[in-house]
């Protein structure tokens, strides 16, 4: 039977299964080497505010905690997820609809260009931004409860559909959309649910695949190749910084003060696939096939580099980052001694997931250690 819009094709399958289903069959993204060299947030709250109406009070959406281990440090099938994405796409030409996209729950079909989008993480967010497309609905992280100021003039006025960890189904089906945008990570377990409300696609989850997710977010516009045009401009960016330096690159410590932990974000993150496009390294403990390695305020010292960049998720006073900024140990890492020790935007460096949050912390980067790059 022919798939209908915003339904899977058969009873769902396990997780298992459909990270299989995956690798087979359909039409590949066809990214290329474009996409070789990707990294995640996926801080468990990653995701973007909403200027929209009123407060969501919503039921979890029963995705993954913000304590599992597939979001603290990824899951045991963390580093094949783009490999696992290959097979995700749609082999419809540019402007053709109906279309059927393959993605992490199954294949949807989308009868006609969305107009009335909601978006369910920061990544996607940011990616219907970049492609010109003011979303109807987003969520909020539970960090942050406004819209990314990096967004906010490009974004228009999306109502509020609840947090990344507790969607409001109720919100999001009265905004009426043509498609919702989200991931198997946060929200697999509601998907059936938002499918029957719009034609629904699911990346495998958000963070160090976002260069791949974000032409799976262009595919139901039909905008693939301007998005993969946007990530040319990105990749020429980013190596420009590494040929600015040459073999005068620094190391980078991105280190995150969250509610609880505090870690220091490794190869397989958002901000370190980043680095790695822009051929800056990390200090040997980051250098590591994980999002993330986690410290304790007696181990900061481990956080030394030749520039330490350092982001709070949520406020100051819900973190540790005051005691450490203000302990003794902090004083004696190099790059605080120097003065390179940096705080910038947790909502680009660490939750953006985009193209355009990317940008930013190209500039950011290209400012602090190759100016005129």
């Amino acid at each position: 039977m022919s798939p209908t819009p915003g339904h899977q094709t058969a009873p769902r399958p396990t997780r298992r299964k459909l990270l299989t289903a995956a690798l087979t069959g359909g039409a590949v993204l066809g990214l290329g080497g474009l996409l070789t060299a990707c990294g995640s947030d996926g801080s468990g709250s990653g995701g973007s505010g909403g200027s929209g109406s009123g407060d969501a009070t919503a039921k979890p959406s029963g995705g993954s905690t913000p304590d599992s281990k597939s979001v603290k440090q990824g899951g045991d099938d963390y580093a094949t997820v783009i490999e696992k994405m290959k097979g995700f796409g749609t082999d419809a030409a540019p402007g053709v609809y109906p279309r059927t996209i393959k993605h992490a729950m199954g294949e949807t079909v989308i009868p006609a260009k969305p107009v009335r989008v909601v978006v369910l993480d920061t990544g996607e967010l940011d990616n219907v931004v970049s492609l010109g497309i003011q979303p109807v609905g987003v969520v909020h992280t539970e960090g942050s409860k406004s819209m990314p100021s990096y967004l906010k003039d490009k974004a228009g006025s999306p109502a509020n559909v609840g947090t990344i960890n507790s969607l409001n189904l109720e919100a999001i089906a009265a905004l009426k959309p043509d498609l919702i945008l989200g991931s198997q990570l946060r929200a697999q377990d509601q998907y059936e649910q938002l499918s029957k409300i719009a034609p629904t696609v699911f990346s495998l989850r958000p963070g160090y695949p976002w260069k791949q997710n974000f032409v799976l977010n262009a595919t139901p516009f039909g905008l693939e190749a301007e998005a993969k045009s946007q990530l040319d401009a990105y990749q020429a960016a980013a190596a420009a910084i590494g040929a600015k330096l040459g073999d005068k690159r620094p190391t980078i410590a991105p280190l995150r003060f969250m509610p609880g932990k505090t870690r220091l974000y490794a190869e397989l993150s958002f901000i370190g696939t980043i680095l790695i496009d822009a051929q800056l390294p990390q200090p040997k403990i980051m250098q590591v096939k994980e999002l993330a390695v986690e410290i304790s305020p007696e181990q900061i010292d481990k956080a030394d580099a030749d520039w330490v960049f350092y982001g709070v998720y949520g406020t100051p006073s819900s973190t540790n980052q005051d005691a450490v900024l203000g302990g003794a140990l902090w004083k004696t890492l190099g790059a605080v001694k120097s003065g390179q020790a940096r705080p910038v935007p947790d909502e680009t460096w660490f939750l953006g997931l985009g193209v355009a949050a990317a940008n930013v912390v190209l500039a950011d980067l290209k400012g602090f250690v190759a100016p005129g790059a």
